[in-house]
């Protein structure tokens, strides 16, 4: 009878380790074989930003402002009425020494590309006292003078290339008056071979009076104050 209890409950141990073993095998391969469940990630679509209508000031300012966004203009490096308004500002100081104020427009580049349009709309309305000048300007028909310099004569007009040499820029035939106090004035014509035609030192003079003839080659002037059309 000792003999049997310990068969049985031999058994019993040996039944119980196998219930165990397959638990536990059942339990590993029902965890390695339910996937891990990841909820898909939804990117949130982003509403179209609205770019809201440029609001422009009331007066001039605005009205060139909105003419140059319809038009597509781009003046200068700010707004259109601004550089506007920095012409209006800068055309009673500017030239005068040695060109005229349309010959200034142009050789210093303030009429080049959309600037040109800018002037021509904008200058009627901020300061009219100059919109003369931006027309001849714009037309290339306007009044030269010159300075110190020597002077290729002729009738041509100059190219932008001539413009910004300095030096060598052509003076069209015509009679050209100096006015001032004028120390040394001294101008020159010569012949396109470089033979002196003309010249003359004027020590001391209110005003010297030179005419160029279309078959010159160059006219030299130093210390002569500013050369004028004669009209």
């Amino acid at each position: 009878m000792r003999a049997m209890r310990g068969v049985g409950v031999a058994a019993v141990g040996v039944a119980a380790a196998v219930v165990l073993s397959g638990c536990g095998g059942g339990g590993e391969e029902a965890a390695g074989s339910s996937p891990s469940s990841t909820p898909s990630s939804v990117v949130p679509t982003e509403e179209p930003t609205e770019v809201p209508e440029p609001v422009y000031p009331p007066g001039p300012e605005g009205e060139i402002d909105e003419l140059a966004d319809e038009k597509g203009w781009v003046v200068g490096s700010g707004s259109a009425s601004g550089f506007v308004r920095d012409i209006c500002e800068s055309l009673p100081v500017s030239a005068v020494d040695g060109a005229s104020r349309p010959q200034w427009l142009v050789e210093s580049g303030q009429m080049d590309g959309d600037n040109g349009e800018a002037l021509l709309v904008g200058v009627p309305k901020l300061c009219p006292k100059w919109t003369k000048a931006v027309k001849e300007a714009a037309s290339g028909s306007y009044e030269q003078w010159f300075g110190d310099g020597t002077y290729v004569v002729s009738a041509k007009t100059p190219s932008a290339e001539e413009l910004s040499e300095g030096e060598g820029l052509p003076i069209p035939p015509g009679t050209y008056r100096a006015s001032g106090r004028m120390e040394d004035c001294y101008w020159e014509r010569t012949s396109k071979g470089g033979e002196i035609l003309d010249n003359q030192l004027a020590t001391s003079a209110q005003s010297v009076t030179v005419t160029i003839a279309p078959s010159d080659g160059q006219f030299t002037s130093e210390r002569c104050a500013v050369w004028k059309p004669v009209k």
